[in-house]
């Protein structure tokens, strides 16, 4: 390796080329907050915004205020470190800035994939100086995690109630002290969609004390009503809850003077002539200066569910959410609008994407497949690699599907490039080592490394249905003799949409790989791939390396020198 004199100049060059990339800011690993994207930015700079304010898969997102800062988390499923959270001074300018799973859900010896499990529809509130977060998991039951920082340390989940089906949980700290949690029910599990209960909680807020009571029922009128959100204003109890399905729904709330009911309801948010279908399940906020916001996602296919911010209002004792341009009480997505009001202005930011591997933790806009194994990765800050060391498959191993130590993040455009350089090392009497780059769905695609009988070997691969057991074809090989790589995916989409989805949203995505020896000249390498999504996720770009299921007691490994976004 290089010696310390070469490694500091190197760390140095690297910062001071990065910071120029990214105009605004310094060195990216330190100066989080100052990140901004070179591929989408929401903030417009002249006091407005335009939607997505995040354009990147937080599914289910869910908002709240403490003083003067906003939190967000979303559905991370299988996906960890879990229950992202991101904060913003003004609900336009985002940056991810810790996560409440960091490392493992149980079972916490479980490092299998569980693609579409897990973590459901979380919901973040703050009570008596304590941040709490709610979720459902569909298979185990109602869960709670809390913290006094909202970077952490949080605590180990609490399993609120065993139960199969329960969805989408949500508490409210009544005024008399009690503790209500409001919840739906996956059909999946329940064998019962399309209805609305609340239990109560114990004074803790950690297990329940009494049945689920079925306080509205949708099945007519609202048919998939789920997501709902607790609320309570001016005496009335509300729960905001979206209906009619992801990609082709619309915002439903129903109040109450009584917490368990009778519920009236009203659909405040619908599509109407805008272009945002959906829109589906989120969160009311308000701002110090006294304005109403609601977050909510849209679902757009293989980018998966992007997060728009509406105005919102309340007109006899009713909300009203994005524009009403008709004045009949329901409101339709804006496209852009004025910011909220908070008081003053706020640097531009983003969620961290590109990475320098220049410290000794991961960036926090990465996750794992899987639970996480600490023998899977080394952040070599002296270095300023990454490590991947080649870690066994699983016996069952099919496609790169079934692999837990994949390292993926979130699509944050709809068009964009994501490079990186490493260099592979892999054992040279070990064949079946593999590294690259993927783009990960349920289909998928990469370039990969392997190291064959014949030697180095570059390959651009194809997975049809990797989530039904699907095997790779390999589009294109090439021999190589260098060790060291550049690999590129370049990502469009061009507003095409897919005819055959449900109510023909879903956006074409194109990704077409190559690669360099040079980091200069990069060559076209295999076929074009129409990207899909993951199992209720987007897809999501990255890397990873595996050796085959062998019994040997070490492997070689891949450094990672960078992973750029960019145009």
């Amino acid at each position: 390796m290089k010696n310390n004199l070469l490694t500091q100049h190197r760390l140095f060059m690297k910062a001071i080329v990065f910071s120029i990339l990214l105009g605004s800011c310094l060195v990216p690993a330190v100066q989080a907050q100052n990140y901004v994207s070179k591929v989408w930015v929401a903030d417009q700079g002249d006091g407005t915004y335009k939607n997505p304010v995040l354009y990147a898969d937080y599914s289910d997102p869910d908002v709240c205020r403490v003083g003067d800062d906003f939190y967000l988390t979303s559905s991370s499923f299988g996906c960890l470190p879990g229950l992202q959270i991101l904060h913003s001074k003004d609900l336009v300018n985002w940056t991810i800035v810790g996560a409440a799973v960091p490392r493992s859900l149980a079972p916490h010896t479980d490092t299998a994939p569980q693609h579409g499990n897990r973590v459901w529809a979380p919901c973040i509130r703050h009570h008596n100086g304590e941040f709490y977060i709610f979720w459902g998991d569909p298979d185990q039951g109602i869960f709670m995690t809390k913290a006094t920082d909202v970077r952490g340390p949080w605590c180990e989940p609490v399993l609120v109630k065993a139960a199969k089906g329960i969805i989408d949980t949500t508490p409210l700290w009544d005024d008399d002290g009690r503790v209500y949690l409001a919840h739906a029910y996956a059909g999946s599990r329940a064998g019962l969609k399309s209805v609305i209960a609340v239990c109560e909680l114990s004074a803790d807020a950690t297990r329940t004390i009494g049945p689920s009571r079925i306080v509205f029922d949708g099945h007519e009128a609202h048919q998939t009503c789920e997501g709902p959100k607790f609320y309570k204003r001016n005496g009335y109890y509300y729960i905001f809850h979206p209906a009619g399905g992801v990609p082709t729904g619309w915002q439903v709330v129903l109040r109450s003077k009584n917490v368990y009911g009778p519920y009236e309801w009203r659909t405040v948010l619908a599509q109407g002539n805008s272009p945002v279908n959906g829109p589906h399940q989120g969160g009311w906020v308000d701002t110090p200066s006294g304005e109403d916001w609601f977050l909510h996602f849209q679902d757009v296919g293989a980018a998966g569910r992007l997060v728009h911010l509406q105005p919102m209002k309340w007109v006899d004792d009713w909300p009203v959410i994005g524009e009403d341009k008709d004045g009949d009480g329901c409101g339709e997505p804006v496209l852009t609008y004025r910011k909220p009001n908070v008081g003053k202005t706020y640097p531009i930011c983003t969620p961290q994407e590109s990475d320098e591997f220049d410290t000794n933790e991961l960036g926090l806009q990465w996750q794992w497949n899987a639970n996480i194994d600490d023998k899977w990765y080394f952040a070599d800050q002296e270095h300023g690699v990454l490590r991947l060391y080649s870690y066994p498959v699983p016996e069952t191993y099919k496609s790169l599907w079934d692999v837990p130590n994949m390292l993926l993040q979130k699509f944050p455009a709809p068009s964009f490039s994501a490079t990186l350089n490493l260099k592979f090392s892999p054992i040279a009497k070990y064949k079946g080592e593999r590294t690259g780059l993927v783009v990960m769905g349920m289909d998928y695609a990469g370039i990969v490394l392997e190291n064959t009988e014949n030697g180095l070997v570059l390959s651009q691969v194809e997975c049809k249905k990797a989530d039904r057991g699907g095997q790779e074809t390999v589009n294109e090989t090439l021999p190589l003799k260098e060790h060291e790589i550049y690999l590129r995916a370049e990502i469009t989409t061009t507003g095409e949409k897919i005819s055959k989805s449900e109510g023909g949203h879903d956006l074409v995505v194109m990704c077409q790989l190559s690669y360099s020896t040079n980091g200069k000249k990069f060559h076209k390498f295999g076929k074009e791939f129409q990207v899909k999504e993951g199992k209720w996720i987007g897809a999501k770009v990255g890397t990873f390396c595996t050796r085959p299921a062998i019994t040997t007691n070490d492997g070689g490994w891949a450094d990672i020198d960078w992973f750029r976004i960019d145009k």
